[in-house]
């Protein structure tokens, strides 16, 4: 059996993998796959507007809210959320923790003024206190990364804007833990982490920021024009936010976010108690405060990492089914992936092999 730590495209649940096996060739009593049905057709737009529902009541989305299925990856929000907010003052703060933050930081600088909130940092293993922060009171909005999935921080409370519109990109930890919706101008996330296959982004935008696109912005990143469109206003990828629902459908059904986030802190948990106890072994580089409960990074071999014994561990998962668990290109050494549809009993297969790898190779 082969256990997925990817870190995306990331393993989706068992079960809905099979539900949408059953319906893949005929959905329902439509006679046909959703794949071939008409974008504008009632039997699409219901299950469109379900998977639109649900992520309202699984987030707890006030009224005020608008929630858009947006197309373009995080990598398209970069600029959208650029593009939709920072004309009314022409200035941005941003919040870089890790790769994905340099990334919208950057992209965003296309548009406008981007203030570096924090200091420069040549590795990220952690978040700067906010009396280190340099917001600008003048900045449209302030941005952030929730969790860094390369380099494994996540952020452990919600930053204090001074009423400045808040945006988030929670890509790699969306529906994993509660949120509140109310303390945010935007939520986005693109799926193929936690909810359902890459190809969509999930949007949930307050509506006093919506209209203030500037002009330049593309019709298919206008949130304004996206959400009056009840996000069909061109062809949706149908037959994935077909699947994102499913995925929705099951998170309620097995508990909702406050079970997601449960088995969350259990999974993670296991593998850092491995690290800790390792005598060095094993080694995260990350601020024990802000360590991710979905990416966990470790080096083999001490804090440089053994590159032979990595190598090693890396062959030896294989063998054992534990697929994609090297780590980031960027940063090397192992990372493993404990999204949602990870289950418990995957997590401590992978404990039990760190086990066995550790009592095999430290040196005595």
């Amino acid at each position: 059996m082969v256990i997925n730590f990817g870190a995306g495209p990331a393993k989706l649940p068992r079960e809905v993998l099979l539900e949408v096996q059953k319906e893949l060739v005929e959905y329902g009593t439509s006679g046909m796959s959703v794949m071939e049905m008409s974008h504008r057709g009632n039997f699409y737009v219901t299950l469109h507007d379900q998977t639109l529902a649900l992520a309202k009541e699984l987030l707890d989305v006030p009224d005020n809210y608008k929630i858009l299925l947006m197309q373009g990856g995080g990598t398209g929000l970069f600029a959208a959320v650029a593009m939709n907010l920072i004309a009314k003052t022409g200035k941005a703060d941003y919040l870089v923790t890790g790769s994905w933050s340099t990334m919208a930081a950057k992209e965003a600088a296309r548009y406008g003024t981007v203030n570096w909130v924090l200091p420069k940092q040549d590795k990220y293993t952690g978040i700067p206190a906010p009396k280190d922060w340099k917001l600008d009171p003048e900045a449209s909005y302030v941005y952030y990364c929730d969790n860094e999935t390369i380099g494994g921080i996540e952020f452990d409370s919600i930053p204090d804007t001074n009423g400045v519109p808040l945006v988030v990109d929670m890509s790699s930890n969306m529906l994993s833990r509660r949120v509140d919706v109310k303390k945010f101008g935007v939520i986005f996330a693109c799926a193929q982490k936690n909810i359902g296959p890459s190809g969509i982004t999930l949007v949930i935008v307050r509506e006093d920021l919506i209209g203030n696109a500037m002009p330049i912005t593309p019709t298919i990143f206008d949130f304004s024009i996206i959400a009056k469109a009840n996000s069909i206003s061109n062809t949706p990828p149908t037959f994935i936010i077909y699947v994102m629902g499913r995925v929705f459908a099951w998170i309620k059904r097995h508990g909702g976010v406050d079970e997601m986030y449960r088995q969350s802190l259990s999974k993670s948990q296991l593998i850092y108690d491995v690290i800790a106890k390792s005598d060095g072994f094993y080694y995260c580089p990350v601020d024990a405060k802000v360590r991710s409960r979905m990416n966990v990074p470790f080096r083999v071999g001490g804090s440089s990492g053994d590159e032979e014994l990595e190598k090693l561990f890396l062959k030896g998962a294989e063998a054992l089914g534990m697929q994609q668990l090297k780590g980031h290109r960027s940063v090397g050494g192992i990372r493993a992936s404990l999204y949602n549809a990870v289950t418990i009993d995957e997590a401590r297969a992978l404990q039990q092999y760190m086990l066995d790898f550790l009592k095999k190779h430290q040196k005595a």
